[in-house]
């Protein structure tokens, strides 16, 4: 079946409760609590771009789905928030599990049952407080970087992770609303539609970043590491963090990056010549840009599967290997990419 078959299955199935329910056995997963003083609140946001069409739906404006966590003052009386709606877990694991990530086992997970640390509506935590945005990996739901971004707000940060809707596994929208990934397999391959998708995200950024009034710092994850990147160039935005993404097309053109504080993380099992070739030239044209790298890590440790991927592997969900291709063997990956990300942003932001 082709991808945009099996995708409009899968929704079609989630939206209508024709998906089984997981059987009680089913894995609970659990994310890392947030290691700073402050409980942490969260809500979610819609915002509508009038002045620009969706590439991928046709529809004659663009919306942009995002979650807000914050410092929270208390959180009696609040719910947890899960880190997957029912609707866009049920697409989750037999989209993301079945195709995007084969690594991930296809059952034995209740994709639904994860919960955040984050509490639904809590009272924010009173004064102005730095501001930063977040943008996933090419195909992934911005739910899959909840742990840092939950992290992050617990020591005192408003942090904002977006959705790019058509191109994301699967978005849901405030209003219970859920879209399916769009976009054709071939972007990876296909210049003219790779430099579509990535413009898209670049204006999706530039978007959210003209509804703030306020210094911000970006950080994004492969694709979303170079729209992060590419997003120096907004005058709101002090600084950005490339976690591990090309900072080039596919046919070869540099992306232009403005010389402000930029930080290139990467991985020892995902690098390659085009992230060789890329950053060095990103790094060459001065500024304060500075490269690191994790060891015994691969490409989705940036992300919640660094503390997921373990905990399936104990359960015997997942080999070694598999564990391996996707997130490394370290056994450190969430607090070390907890510490690089906070101590890059924290000097930005000290008062």
């Amino acid at each position: 079946m082709r991808r945009r078959t099996f995708l409009a299955s899968v929704a079609a199935a989630s939206l209508t409760g024709i998906q089984t329910a997981s059987a009680a056995t089913d894995r609970i997963l659990r994310l890392p609590a947030p290691t700073g003083p402050w409980p942490v609140g969260t809500t979610t946001r819609a915002l509508t771009d009038r002045a620009r069409s969706d590439p991928w739906n046709g529809s004659p404006t663009r919306e942009i789905a995002l979650t807000v966590f914050y410092p929270a003052t208390g959180v009696r009386g609040c719910q947890r928030a899960p880190q997957l709606a029912p609707a866009a877990a049920e697409v989750f694991k037999q989209l993301d599990a079945g195709l995007l990530h084969p690594e991930l086992p296809t059952s034995g997970v209740d994709w639904a049952a994860t919960l955040t640390h984050s509490y639904v509506d809590a009272p924010a935590l009173p004064g102005r407080r730095p501001t930063l945005l977040y943008s996933p990996a090419g195909a992934d739901p911005r739910t899959i970087g909840t742990s840092l971004a939950e992290d992050l707000a617990s020591h005192g940060y408003v942090v904002m992770t977006m959705d790019h809707p058509g191109e994301a596994s699967e978005v849901v929208f405030p209003d219970g609303r859920l879209r399916t990934i769009e976009i054709s397999p071939d972007v990876q391959t296909d210049p003219v539609q790779s430099r579509l998708m990535m413009d898209t995200r670049f204006a999706d950024m530039r978007f959210v970043l003209d509804q703030l009034d306020e210094p911000v710092g970006v950080y994004g994850h492969s694709a979303g590491g170079a729209t992060a990147a590419v997003s120096l160039a907004h005058p709101n935005v002090r600084a950005a963090i490339n976690l591990e993404g090309y900072l080039d097309t596919l046919d070869g053109e540099l992306y232009d990056i403005a010389k402000k504080p930029l930080l290139l993380a990467g991985t020892d099992g995902f690098r390659d010549a085009r992230f060789d070739r890329s950053w060095s030239a990103v790094m060459a044209q001065g500024g304060p840009v500075r490269r690191v790298q994790l060891t015994d890590a691969n490409h989705w440790i940036w992300t919640d599967y660094a503390a997921l991927a373990p905990q399936l592997q104990s359960a015997g969900l997942m080999t070694a290997a598999q564990r391996a291709k996707l997130i490394g063997s370290s056994s450190c990956g969430v607090p070390e990419v907890r510490r690089l990300v906070r101590g890059f942003f924290g000097p930005t932001f000290r008062r």
